[in-house]
């Protein structure tokens, strides 16, 4: 007994799972971005490759490391008796958020945004299906091989401006009528394998994102999804320039926040004393002007107290250069040996006699012995008189 109430609980539970997936509304999706999408570019579309096919226009999604890319417009093999409802970016809460597509019974708001072939802003005029065959309008579809066709010409009252996203600064004003908010709480079947595998080929691929194609894609429309390569691909023929933001924009603040969060959800304080941690004047939080000319005031004061400091500086180098021309008595003063030579002391006055006594004895010494010079020219003068005589006699 035990065994079957745990397999009929996990039975209810499986299908409590599924019966969402088939019967939900369409709801964003976890991604918001700061900024909106770039234009969408224009672009021929690929000629239909045969019967079942039905037209998915192309959009652009969001990576949150390189930003926008181009998912190519393709023709899908659609789920048999279902119709094909574009996603679309809108703008709430001050970010744009993704709405992404589905298949139903009828066509519901994708944001009144001008897709083109056959979705003009609000349902699809692109054919109809009777029973298990679908029919193709021939003024909106690009169809040869095809014989359920018809021609039934499209009134166009929306403005072509190739816009992107619905609500914010020049997106589309559209808001769903009451057929459409029933479509969107009909009954509802998520892309296909293959429309997610042409997601991911497009994501896959560098030269299909906005940053490096500047809004115009090289691949903008494919015969068939994630057949990037094959014959029949086509590029964009124009586009709106588009400048990538910086990468402090670029990333989402709350990638992963919920589209449309509770209006009175606030964080509950972390510390009971201080309930908020808010600032004493709430004011300053709402408009940064007055603590911007603050912090202004300030640097300029730091400035003019800068420069009265530079100006000082020269003055208080002069002033302790004047003292320097006093320096030398001081110096005079802290030099012991020059003194003792104006003031000699009596020990250096006796040697300096002797000095000089003993530089005068060398002085007088040949004087006394040129004394006798004088004497030895007498001794000679009478020995050499007696030769004379002697010469005479």
């Amino acid at each position: 007994m035990k065994i079957a109430r745990l397999i009929t609980f996990l039975l209810a539970a499986v299908v409590a799972l599924m019966i969402p997936l088939q019967t939900r509304a369409q709801v964003a999706v976890g991604i918001s971005v700061q900024f909106g999408p770039p234009a969408l570019p224009v672009y021929e579309q690929p000629i239909c490759p045969g019967d079942g096919y039905i037209w998915t226009p192309g959009y652009w999604a969001y990576d949150d490391a390189d930003g926008y890319y181009w998912v190519p417009g393709t023709w899908v093999l659609a789920p048999v008796g279902l119709l094909w409802t574009p996603g679309y970016w809108a703008f709430q809460d001050e970010a744009y958020v993704w709405y992404p597509g589905y298949w139903g019974p009828q066509v519901g708001f994708y944001g009144g945004i001008f897709y083109g072939f056959g979705y003009v802003g609000t349902g699809y005029q692109g054919g109809y299906w009777n029973q298990r065959s679908f029919y193709y309008n021939r003024s909106v579809n690009n169809v040869t091989n095809v014989t359920n066709v018809y021609n039934k010409t499209v009134v166009n009252n929306a403005t072509v401006n190739n816009v992107s996203y619905n609500g914010g600064p020049g997106g589309t004003n559209a808001r769903p009528t009451a057929a459409e908010q029933a479509a969107a709480h009909a009954q509802h079947t998520p892309p296909v394998a293959a429309q997610m595998q042409h997601e991911h080929e497009a994501r896959s691929n560098r030269t299909q994102f906005a940053s490096v194609n500047r809004g115009k894609p090289g691949v903008a429309a494919t015969v068939r999804p994630a057949e990037f390569s094959a014959k029949g691909t086509v590029s964009a023929k124009a586009a709106a320039p588009y400048n990538p933001p910086s990468k402090s924009m670029a990333r989402p603040e709350q990638p992963n926040r919920p589209a449309n969060p509770p209006a009175n959800a606030q964080p509950e304080p972390t510390n009971p004393r201080q309930p908020m941690a808010r600032p004493e004047n709430p004011g300053k939080n709402t408009n940064p002007q007055p603590d911007m000319k603050r912090q202004q005031e300030q640097q300029k004061q730091q400035e003019k107290q800068i420069q009265e400091q530079q100006k000082q500086q020269p003055k208080q180098r002069q002033e302790q250069q004047r003292p320097q021309p006093q320096q030398p008595p001081q110096m005079q003063r802290q030099q012991p040996p020059p003194e003792p030579n104006r003031q000699p002391n009596p020990q250096q006055q006796d040697q300096q006699r002797m000095n000089r006594q003993e530089q005068q004895h060398p002085q007088e010494q040949p004087r006394t012995q040129s004394k006798p010079a004088p004497q030895e020219k007498p001794q000679r003068a009478p020995e050499q008189k007696p030769q004379q005589e002697q010469k005479n006699q």
